[in-house]
């Protein structure tokens, strides 16, 4: 596999404002650093890997996160509260300016706690083996997060709105994607209490 054929973006959710946590999620102390700061640790680990983190709410309180990491892009969407359509449409924007030879996208969130690099590149490895234009995580009898896209599937990705998200496209085109095993993929932090049952 040549290096152009996996130049690939890897875009982070980080828009959101937590309503049901009243704080920021993304700033929730995990593994003595925060949820966001793993997600990106862990997708920086995935060779010939372009990131960029989508911020939203909180943005500024976020950004001051993210100085330590460099060659992470941020972007700002400014349209958050409409949903999680106007993250995606941001961030793969963003990445078609930044990166324009970009061969694939994985859209991943931070409340992901369980995410790691190994997660990201079995997406990647799967969808080079079968060949499939969307390589999704499975788990909770459900298709989600972490997701691979092709390029291919840029244009119908970049025409998603409002509260419609990645799952949308995984549907549409379910007979071109492959299911990868996410184990803890379904835990996810929404509330004080998925918090409390993590650190405890």
């Amino acid at each position: 596999m040549s290096s152009k054929e996996n130049n690939i973006g890897i875009v982070i959710l980080a828009a959101g404002n937590s309503s049901r946590l009243g704080r920021p999620k993304q700033l929730l102390e995990y593994k003595n650093s925060t949820l966001l700061k793993n997600t990106i640790k862990e997708a920086s680990l995935v060779q010939n890997s372009n990131i960029i983190v989508v911020t939203g709410a909180n943005n500024e309180l976020i950004e001051k996160e993210l100085l330590e990491f460099p060659k992470i892009k941020t972007t700002f969407n400014p349209d958050w509260q409409s949903g999680m359509s106007s993250s995606i449409v941001k961030g793969l924007s963003e990445l078609l300016v930044l990166y324009t030879d970009s061969q694939s996208c994985i859209f991943a969130v931070c409340d992901q706690p369980y995410v790691t690099a190994a997660v990201f590149e079995n997406l990647i490895n799967e969808a080079v083996k079968t060949r499939k234009g969307i390589a999704a995580s499975a788990y909770a009898e459900t298709l989600g997060t972490p997701v691979l896209f092709d390029k291919k599937y840029f244009n119908a990705l970049l025409e998603l709105k409002g509260q419609e998200g990645a799952k949308k496209v995984i549907n549409t085109f379910l007979n071109d994607t492959v299911a990868v095993p996410f184990e803890k993929g379904d835990i996810d932090i929404d509330t004080e209490e998925d918090y409390n049952e993590l650190i405890s």
